[in-house]
């Protein structure tokens, strides 16, 4: 589905000839069904590689393909369709909006381009989704009415709205307490498995990793096999 080719990303300072390696020469493949966490101190590169998976972010060298379309051949209109329909993000911050309603920030998505009759299906998915991981009662609530953790579950539903092949989740737990932490790295497990989507975490946490299928650790630049 999605194919990283000797991917390296490499940064220089304007007027310095210092040039930072972030990634160097990175091979791997992510298919349908896949659950992978990538770990490694803060600062390696992690949330890098995920960005260039994300289409958030370009390799210096090597080429990201999904479907054996190279992606830096897509203008911005068809890269913002593939993030928006193939793709599901969350992030360690939950980034919903305080002036809507949970129901509203999970269709967020969906309202560039559904029909209304799409969108009152999207919406409809979107409280079974929400009533699915356990915020029946928080529907049309406002995040600031939520505690962290229900505010990372309406996250992880606005990434499921679309239907996405693939999930990448960049530290998703990392903002949150230990019971909370272990919710959402439950509910990633189970909405991976059910709806047989790829997923991909980016995490400090061993007890998220461990959830994982294939683990690996990002050291100098490189993906390795994660050793305990």
């Amino acid at each position: 589905m999605i194919i990283l080719e000797n991917i390296s990303k490499h940064y220089q300072k304007e007027g310095s000839q210092i040039v930072h390696k972030v990634l160097n020469d990175i091979t791997f493949t992510i298919n349908q069904d896949d659950s992978i966490a990538i770990v490694g101190p803060s600062g390696c590169g992690k949330s890098t590689l995920l960005n260039m998976i994300g289409t958030l972010d370009f390799p210096t060298a090597g080429m990201v393909k999904y479907d054996g379309v190279d992606i830096s051949k897509l203008n911005d209109k068809q890269l913002s369709e593939l993030r928006n329909q193939r793709i599901g993000f969350v992030f360690q911050m939950h980034h919903l909006l305080p002036q809507l309603r949970v129901i509203e920030n999970v269709i967020l998505p969906v309202l560039p381009y559904a029909s209304k009759q799409e969108l009152k299906k999207s919406t409809q998915k979107a409280e079974e989704l929400l009533i699915q991981v356990g915020l029946k009662d928080h529907i049309n609530q406002f995040p600031g009415q939520l505690s962290g953790g229900e505010c990372q579950r309406v996250a992880v539903v606005r990434a499921l709205i679309n239907k996405p092949d693939i999930i990448l989740a960049d530290e998703p737990t990392g903002s949150l307490d230990q019971k909370s932490a272990e919710q959402i790295g439950n509910l990633l497990v189970e909405i991976q498995q059910e709806r047989g989507i790829a997923i991909i975490v980016v995490t400090h946490s061993k007890q998220l990793a461990d959830k994982m299928k294939t683990k690996f650790s990002l050291i100098n630049g490189k993906l390795e096999q994660y050793k305990q």
